[in-house]
């Protein structure tokens, strides 16, 4: 985002709110609290008397025949406590030294016609709460309001006491007006608390700021990753990519999964054979960053100022017309086949067909992998070829060769032309129809095979580009994406493993 460290920014105000929360809660106007609680607020009932047996005649005054008559009493519970973290002295409340009272507890509409001390946490908060310590009630006839009186009560942290008092309606009807508790505290603060049941607003605002912080960083996150968006290290331009046919799947998938992430950026693709297309960079890659030639193996001899970039390792296969029934051959019978040595298929366990023997044309890196790994230096040279189509059409007796330029000529003519045997990137061979893969030695061509030193048939696949490429370029760019990013996952869904996850990457080589 134009180089702005939001996320930063985003994670710093995470951390730092609950900070600011937690030491304006607890250290600043937390530090030093009084709390209260209206815990009961009822009409007076029998059931009173049996909750506190006892009480109802303190609160009754004396006076006989002048006693008030007591008509439309309630009951009022109310808890005094040391909400906060430090503890409250007598002079800590914001009342002149003089005035021995600290708190005032208001009942609208309602007098107060008796109280009492229920319940002290300490019995030495009672000493606080005696008479003439300030205690005591009164009314505010003018506003309707009964009052009770209480003293500067030395509270230490977390002790508490209640307030027990018989009230009567002056004013009103219906549900009586809740009570107040008024007072001051120096550099702390009064306020009503809550029963501890449930989750405090307070908490639910924390926790809704801290899920919208998350949410504000997953956005950018999401903004910023290259699945929903522009790409990291995403490069606008176009690339030519040319060679290799038996890669070309892998590279096109490859470049289709960059391009959902980079818009700008634009592929084409002219594959056809390894050695074209190393000559085609040789003659046209020299300042053209646009240009990246891709080859089943290293380049050989002739192109000094291609610079080679190993992608993955890539495996081979023999393949065979279903007619032919082999499915499995060893390393010297695949040389007698190619050296024109079997002619029928019987020779190898197979039906009464001739053998047709079919190579990719001079400068293919498939066949340059075949001829390094299955045929060795010591093949006599390939019997004269011809067409397989004319193969296909007049069906002499005994072996014949032909070639084809391409992968996808050369799974074609395996599956139309019958006693036919080709080779094959292993990943096409097996999505392909009308051929069958051939194990040699009893080994498939797989990894650990490979890495193993028991199938035979692979290579090294190669990126070239003439000269070092520029770091902003989209061929660098890609080159990256194919061995550090997504693109290593589709060359793997293509068969093929990618040199940065060999136990050695180092060992990549044919």
């Amino acid at each position: 985002m134009n180089g702005f460290p939001l996320d930063i920014v985003l994670a710093i105000i995470g951390i730092a709110v609950p900070i600011v929360a937690f030491v304006w809660e607890f250290v600043l106007v937390g530090r030093k609290r009084l709390g209260y609680r209206v815990q009961m607020d009822t009409p007076v009932t029998g059931e009173i008397e049996s909750v506190f047996p006892g009480v109802l005649p303190q609160l009754r005054p004396d006076g006989g025949a002048t006693a008030p008559d007591l008509q439309d009493l309630s009951v009022v519970l109310v808890r005094i406590e040391n909400s906060g973290i430090t503890d409250v002295d007598s002079a800590d409340y914001a009342s002149p030294e003089s005035d021995p009272v600290g708190l005032h507890i208001h009942f609208p509409h309602r007098r107060v016609i008796g109280m009492a001390v229920t319940e002290l946490s300490d019995d030495a908060l009672g000493d606080s709460l005696k008479p003439g310590t300030g205690i005591g009630s009164r009314e505010d006839t003018q506003h309707r309001v009964g009052i009770i009186d209480l003293p500067k009560v030395p509270m230490d942290r977390g002790d508490h006491y209640k307030i027990l008092a018989i009230l009567q309606r002056t004013a009103g009807a219906g549900e009586y007006p809740e009570p107040v508790v008024r007072a001051k505290l120096k550099g702390g603060r009064v306020s009503e608390t809550r029963s501890r049941v449930g989750v405090s607003p307070k908490l639910l605002a924390l926790i809704g700021f801290l899920v919208a912080v998350i949410a504000a960083q997953f956005v950018f996150n999401l903004d910023d990753n290259p699945a929903s968006g522009e790409a990291a290290d995403c490069v606008s331009g176009t690339l030519t990519l040319v060679g290799s046919t038996a890669f070309e799947p892998a590279v096109r998938d490859a470049a289709a999964e960059y391009g959902k992430h980079c818009a700008k950026a634009r592929f084409t693709f002219e594959f056809d054979s390894s050695d074209r297309g190393l000559s085609r960079e040789d003659e046209e890659g020299k300042n053209n960053p646009g240009l990246l030639a891709i080859s089943d193996g290293p380049k050989g001899v002739g192109y000094p100022s291609l610079v080679p970039r190993t992608l993955a390792m890539s495996t081979f296969t023999m393949i065979v017309n279903p007619a032919v029934g082999v499915h499995d051959l060893t390393v010297q019978q695949i040389r007698d086949v190619y050296a024109g040595r079997v002619d029928n298929w019987q020779l190898l366990g197979g039906p009464d067909l001739p053998v047709r023997v079919v190579n990719r044309a001079l400068g293919s890196g498939t066949r340059e992998a075949f001829r390094a790994h299955v045929l060795g230096d010591g093949q006599p040279p390939s019997p004269a070829v011809t067409s397989c189509r004319g193969i296909a059409a007049t069906n002499p007796p005994g072996v014949s060769f032909c070639e084809v330029p391409v992968t996808n000529d050369m799974l074609k003519t395996i599956a139309d032309l019958p006693g036919s045997i080709g080779y094959s990137e292993y990943s096409d061979a097996a999505r392909a129809s009308g051929v069958e893969t051939v194990t040699i030695e009893g080994h498939t061509p797989d990894r650990d095979q490979v890495l193993g030193h028991t199938y035979p048939f692979w290579s090294v696949e190669y990126a070239y580009s003439n000269g070092e490429l520029p770091a902003d370029s989209l061929a660098a760019a890609f080159l990256r994406f194919l061995t550090g990013g997504t693109g290593k996952d589709v060359l793997r869904a293509h068969g093929n493993t990618p040199c940065g996850e060999l136990p050695n990457p180092t060992s990549c080589t044919p």
